[in-house]
């Protein structure tokens, strides 16, 4: 590893918090865009390039905020129509939020937004077929967790629901709002909560008993049930992971990998796949925090959808 060292507590099963170096940190969706294209992960995480939101990542945030408000509702007025009736309000105070969102519709275009809207709500009624929130009390939405890994590298993202049973099983429940993917994508979806998965393992001590992934569009269920032998290999490949981005950044050299997934990037224009020229390389004595990975949240919601 080779950014500067920062002094964080890490907290193990059974013992009191030590003091850890964390020189590093990684999020699942900036180690899978690394997987996907190097020169992506450049763009995100060194260059920070802006990217304009998209219709399907503005949607896909919209009802993971409504989904998670509904469970702020008594569980008996969870409902189909509760969840439709939180639809508006909460796309009201994203763009109070997210100026950038308001930039999706023309100001004047109210059929395009109403549309957008009764997109959304329909998503919902794909929650409610495979799902019935009255009776679920989560533990945790939308919460950050981390753990540091081979000493110094710090691993952290956003869990959208986190169940727990009464005999302590743990439950990790990510919203997916696009279709249930072909297998390729289905892997990168359980990267992610594998990810998560060992979080959970290095700072509880518990192996979650269920990965589920929720397809809402198509009222699909994905469960998947890791082991200890499995979390200790995916950690061995999360770290040799952050090991090649280290290499990559010491050689300054982050290539493109093209894929069907380029037709989705926003950075063609400066993808030599594409004709372009990547801008300069950084400063890296000038570089960011190398605790802030990419955005202060690891991805928005729906995004790697």
């Amino acid at each position: 590893m080779t950014a500067e060292p920062v002094i964080d507590q890490q907290g193990t099963p059974g013992a009191g918090a030590l003091p850890v170096t964390v020189r590093a940190s990684l999020s699942p969706s900036r180690a899978a865009d690394f997987k996907t294209c190097p020169l992506l992960y450049r763009f995100r995480s060194i260059d920070r390039l802006p990217e304009r939101p998209s219709v399907e990542q503005a949607r896909g945030t919209l009802v993971h905020a409504v989904l998670e408000r509904l469970f702020d509702l008594p569980s008996a007025g969870r409902t189909p129509d509760a969840a439709g009736d939180l639809v508006a309000p909460q796309w009201d105070r994203l763009v109070t939020e997210q100026p950038e969102l308001a930039g999706l519709f023309d100001p004047d275009d109210e059929v395009g937004t109403a549309e957008f809207l009764r997109s959304a709500a329909a998503l919902l009624q794909g929650y409610f077929a495979v799902e019935d929130p009255r009776r679920l009390e989560p533990a945790e939405r939308e919460s950050l967790i981390s753990a540091v890994v081979d000493d110094e590298l710090l691993i952290r993202g956003y869990l959208d629901r986190l169940d727990v049973a009464p005999d302590g099983a743990l439950r990790v429940v990510d919203y997916k709002t696009g279709g249930a993917p072909r297998e390729a994508f289905e892997a990168r979806a359980l990267f992610q909560l594998k990810f998560y998965a060992l979080v959970l393992w290095r700072t509880r001590g518990v192996v979650p008993r269920v990965l589920r992934l929720l397809y809402l569009k198509d009222a699909e269920v994905c469960d998947y049930s890791p082991d200890a032998d499995e979390l200790l290999r995916f950690e061995r490949t999360v770290v040799a992971l952050w090991q090649a981005i280290e290499q990559a950044t010491a050689r300054q050299d982050f290539r493109p990998r093209p894929s069907r997934l380029c037709d989705w990037c926003n950075h063609q224009a400066l993808c030599p796949s594409f004709g372009g020229t990547p801008p300069p390389f950084p400063d890296r004595s000038a570089a960011a925090d190398p605790l802030r990975d990419a955005r202060s949240r690891p991805a928005t919601p729906g995004a790697d959808e």
